[in-house]
């Protein structure tokens, strides 16, 4: 029978001396990493790698040792290069500036997605305050492009539902905008049905509201076949669409806020089904700044359309020890089947852990944003 004790002890004296070559590679790793910044050569060669892969697999006795040989050799020059990123200068961190706070005056001008009542201008106040100048804009993109061509200094849009997850068209416009993440504020959203004074529920056909609404209150529609819903802009909005038609077979989704702002009658409160149902809104400009004591990265990017890609990136962050929260996917427009990836992990652009991370995915993606680096709130 085969000694259990001996053969850990032989595997111990591998491991010692496997160890011990690998910190001498890794040390040659460091002399390789200064030639190719001195020359201005990438850290990453794919097609050198490649090579390098397929030499080491073909020197197994079997296949299978062939193929476990080939992902232990990627592991070791995945971490070589991260050895490497460490000694590099520049990357995109450095073009983000710290601020002390946002400013909150009535200078500051803000706006907001909807109109009066609406839960982004709710958002706002409760981040800004009241002493500031703010308007509302019909449409994400609307947002988006007053704080661009600097109408707005600032713009609140949702981006995150308890409930219904991630609001897919604003991480398009972030990609499309040139502004950036720079504060966060959460909400409890809790829907109601809205009508005109004296409507009962029985009389209505048509309810509007934005697809947030809808989505959220689904259980609750689904009691009343008869009613028909339709998507309608912002859920205050629908409020004020139901006011200015005068039509009794009419409701909105909406606010309590939105049925005070609109002289409207709250037929059903609570109506969303998920009873801890919060919305996350970003506080976005096209400053590239962060506030002191930001700890949350928001960033994305796309890969090349390989095998195992992912894993490299996403290694990225936990090579710096860093915790991710989120991950967000979105098809690429004009490319079949492949897609850019959005990540929010802690830590803060000044951090060496944050900057060797971004150092990292900048050099083996095909291209990389930083969204922003702000405050995290708590869902």
């Amino acid at each position: 029978m085969i000694d259990l004790q001996r053969s850990r002890e032989e595997i111990d004296k591998i491991d010692a001396k496997m160890v011990e070559l690998f910190e001498q590679r890794m040390k040659i790793s460091q002399n390789v990493a200064e030639y190719k910044i001195n020359t201005g050569k990438p850290v990453l060669d794919r097609e050198r790698e490649k090579q390098k892969l397929d030499s080491v697999e073909k020197l197994a006795r079997t296949e299978y040792n062939g193929q476990a040989v080939r992902e232990l050799f990627s592991q070791i020059m995945s971490m070589s290069r991260k050895l490497q990123y460490t000694m590099m200068n520049y990357n995109q961190a450095s073009e983000f500036h710290k601020i002390t706070e946002i400013p909150k005056n009535n200078e500051t001008k803000i706006v907001y997605f909807g109109t009066k009542g609406s839960y982004s201008e709710q958002a706002m106040e409760e981040y800004f305050g009241t002493d500031i100048t703010s308007f509302g804009a019909s449409s994400f993109y609307e947002v988006m492009s007053k704080v661009s061509n600097g109408e707005a200094d600032y713009g609140v849009l949702p981006i995150e539902n308890t409930t219904t997850g991630g609001i897919t068209d604003i991480y398009d416009l972030l990609v499309e905008f040139d502004n950036y993440i720079v504060a966060e504020q959460v909400l409890k959203v809790d829907q109601a049905l809205l009508s005109l004074s004296g409507t009962n529920l029985s009389e209505i056909r048509t309810v509007y509201s934005h697809p947030q609404g809808i989505l959220q209150s689904r259980k609750f529609l689904e009691q009343y076949p008869n009613i028909k819903t339709v998507e309608f802009g912002s859920t205050a909005g629908c409020a004020k669409k139901v006011l200015e038609d005068g039509d009794k077979t009419q409701a909105a989704i909406a606010s309590i806020r939105a049925a005070s702002t609109y002289g409207l009658e709250v037929l059903a409160s609570n109506i969303n089904y998920e009873e801890v149902n919060s919305t996350r809104f970003i506080i976005i400009t096209k400053q590239r700044q962060f506030c002191e004591g930001s700890n949350k990265m928001s960033i994305c990017f796309t890969l090349p359309h390989e095998s195992g890609s992912l894993y490299n990136m996403l290694s990225h962050i936990i090579f710096n020890n860093l915790n991710m929260s989120k991950i967000e996917s979105r098809p690429i427009p004009g490319k079949k089947f492949e897609y850019r990836f959005f990540v929010d992990f802690d830590g803060c652009i000044e951090e060496a852990s944050v900057i060797n991370t971004l150092r990292g995915i900048e050099a083996e993606a095909l291209d990389i944003k930083i969204l922003g680096n702000y405050i995290g709130v708590d869902l």
